[in-house]
């Protein structure tokens, strides 16, 4: 897309979260996600007292990414222009600046983006529930999306700055998980991952100057967005 900026460097490459020592009836049952548990049920009518959605938003998000990708295969110009954010256009577009989120330049954008918000956006859900979850991505997205418009005047588009706030916030929360990124063939921790991570993009951001069409500073700026709130939430042990 010439200038598109895009975030496709995001946590690329298969990726394998490791749960050893989580068993059940441990110290480590702070981290189950009860929602299920919690659930008060009228036996009578076969309902929950309280409104869910049918499936989980790290799915429901996926879902909409995969819509808006191939709708914008459709009509690339209407998705692209009305979707993606651009700073120049987002007095009259404030809606691009969550949009953005969800918009993605190619199939291989959306893959690695989507693969890598599977694996650690489910560890995160389970751990600080769906509302939380949803807080720690969308603002990470915001945050991202508000940061990169600073250094681009080109289209803004991709999850990648919410999912290093996801990756972020669950890396203080458990910083005992492992996982293997392609090429490196033994498992890291996942500090150590964020910490490679960013040290990429502030090197390409600052060699570059975003350059090369990919949002460094979203990366970096959804990474920073997701550490504080894993900071409160670990310091109110409110997960």
């Amino acid at each position: 897309m010439g200038n598109a900026a895009t975030d496709n460097d995001s946590p690329s490459g298969p990726v394998r979260l490791s749960r050893s020592g989580w068993e059940k009836g441990s110290d480590s049952d702070r981290w189950d996600d009860d929602r299920w548990d919690e659930r008060q049920w009228d036996r009578s009518s076969g309902k929950s007292d309280e409104f869910e959605l049918p499936v989980t938003p790290v799915l429901l998000i996926i879902g909409i990414c995969v819509l808006v990708m191939l709708f914008s295969l459709a009509v690339p110009g209407l998705v692209y222009t009305q979707l993606a954010l651009k700073g120049s256009l987002l007095s009259v577009r404030p809606w691009t600046i969550l949009t953005h989120i969800f918009v993605h330049a190619d199939f291989s954008h959306l893959f690695w983006n989507m693969l890598a918000l599977f694996f650690f956006g489910t560890q995160l859900e389970n751990r600080i529930g769906e509302r939380r979850f949803l807080m720690v991505f969308l603002v990470s997205g915001l945050v991202g999306g508000l940061a990169e418009v600073l250094f681009s005047s080109g289209f803004i588009m991709g999850a990648s700055g919410a999912v290093m706030g996801v990756m972020g916030c669950l890396a203080l929360l458990a910083p005992e998980i492992r996982v293997i990124i392609f090429p490196i063939p033994l498992p890291i921790s996942i500090t150590v991952a964020i910490i490679l991570f960013a040290a990429i993009d502030l090197f390409y951001q600052m060699s570059l100057g975003g350059s090369d069409g990919i949002a460094h500073m979203a990366h970096l700026a959804g990474l920073g967005a997701g550490l504080l709130f894993g900071n409160m939430l670990g310091r109110r042990g409110s997960y």
